[in-house]
């Protein structure tokens, strides 16, 4: 995957993933080859399976909650990313309890 095919299916503007890309490199969490290609090192992989984790538990909560699918995995999209540590791990106690 390379930058522009990040923006393209996420629709955000390719100066946005450009920034974001730079400080996922300056922060050790890619590396980019000289074809442009994207990929994660350990500790972006770490993050990646910490967002998908938190992705998947509140999109699961949403839909139990009576939420519509598309909605809930919408509405995860954006609360996994701006969600405290705290609040996540009581809502996953919450959840598992």
């Amino acid at each position: 995957m390379r930058s522009i095919d990040i923006a393209n299916e996420l629709e955000y503007s390719k100066p946005s993933v450009s920034v974001a890309m730079k400080n996922l490199r300056t922060n050790g969490h890619i590396v980019v080859d000289s074809d442009g290609h994207i990929t994660l090192t350990e500790s972006g992989l770490k993050i990646a399976q910490d967002m998908y984790d938190r992705h998947t538990l509140i999109t699961d909560w949403l839909i139990s909650l009576g939420v519509d699918r598309t909605i809930a995995v919408n509405d995860a999209c954006k609360m996994e990313h701006v969600m405290s540590e705290q609040s996540f791990a009581a809502i996953r106690k919450h959840i598992e309890n």
